[in-house]
């Protein structure tokens, strides 16, 4: 299953936001940006609830034994300071956030061992929902006696949006006003950059593709989906901006020659250099932005075992993301980018 997993994050990455419940209708009271939960504060402690699948969780006292499922789980507890509640793991190899180490390593992701669950002694499982395969998971881990909490910030649509679940994790914890605070630092900061964009913009329209060709399909960002956000706040052109798909677009290579031919830079490319990229596909080095050597991949902090801090970190600040896409079209220095990597 291990190496499915960098499939698995690109489709995710392309993934588009998903429609949450027909209850919940607009932004839920409290948040900003995300949709797909509402934290309540009450007499008697904090209303946690979930929409997809529906949850509602009551926190009377912090968790303070914690498994996840998901590296970027561990990414907000990071950023919150509350790492020590962490005492569980899947896929411990793929954490770039330096953990204490002696956590219980739950095996693989797509199905954790239940028996090491049981043995943590966890106030909650991480859990995420990709599908009706990890609806069934939970069910499975709940009968026999573990408790799950799903945290779906991939279903957001926007940066700020995924960031926004860093509250989730707050009030799980016990450390909701940090993570309010943490939060607003880091959305100032990103509406500064998008105002900076509009005040100086690039020298020119610069282009922009993602993507890779897949097994003959090649699947770019829909314009509900993350990366087209930060592309639009960087200020560059993407030909799916008004793309109502709530997945991703999967193109052939015909039609990606046709939107991205001529494209200036390539953001998000799965290989480590450009003969790399070449060897995985001849049809590569047919794009302008790959003869131009204006190629990057999300890679500049991750270890040779596959730990992304992309995944962690970057999903916590998406400011430093959009920097680096900003950086990117005005074509700056490696040394000033955060999580891209430019290939030579």
């Amino acid at each position: 299953m291990k190496r499915f997993l960098p499939i698995l994050g690109l489709l995710l990455c392309f993934a588009g936001c998903v429609k949450q419940s027909a209850e919940q209708g607009g932004i839920p009271a409290g948040n900003k940006y995300a949709t797909g939960f509402q934290i309540t504060p009450t007499d008697t402690g904090i209303i946690v609830e979930v929409f997809q699948p529906y949850q509602r969780v009551c926190i009377k006292e912090p968790m303070r034994r914690l498994g996840t499922m998901s590296t970027v789980q561990v990414g907000f507890l990071y950023a919150i300071d509350a790492l020590d509640c962490l005492v569980a793991v899947c896929n411990p190899e793929l954490i770039y956030t330096p953990v204490k180490g002696d956590e219980i390593d739950l095996g693989d992701s797509m199905k954790p061992s239940a028996e090491r669950a049981l043995q943590a002694g966890l106030d909650a499982l991480l859990a995420v929902n990709y599908g009706q395969y990890d609806n069934l998971e939970a069910a499975r881990l709940e009968k026999l006696g573990i408790f799950t909490i799903y945290i779906n910030e991939w279903q957001e649509c926007s940066p700020l949006a995924r960031a926004e679940w860093i509250r989730v994790l707050g009030a799980l914890t016990g450390k909701l006003h940090e993570a309010d605070s943490i939060f607003h630092q880091v959305e100032q900061k990103y509406i500064a950059l998008t105002a900076s964009v509009s005040e100086r913009s690039v020298s020119e329209a610069v282009s922009i593709m993602s993507g890779n060709n897949f097994r003959g399909t090649w699947y770019v960002p829909s314009g509900k989906n993350y990366l087209a956000y930060l592309f639009k706040d960087a200020g560059a052109v993407y030909p799916f901006y008004d793309s109502e798909r709530e997945t991703s677009i999967p193109l052939t290579i015909e039609e990606t020659l046709r939107y991205f031919g001529d494209a200036d830079v390539w953001v998000g490319a799965g290989s480590n250099s450009l003969e790399e990229l070449a060897q995985v596909d001849e049809k590569h080095t047919w794009f302008k932005a790959y003869k131009d050597g204006r190629v990057y991949n999300w890679r500049k902090q991750m270890k040779a075992g596959g730990a992304n801090n992309f995944w962690e970190r970057g999903v916590v600040h998406p400011e430093e993301m959009l920097e680096d896409v900003i950086h990117i079209l005005n074509n700056a220095p490696d040394s000033v980018l955060h999580f891209a990597n430019r290939l030579y």
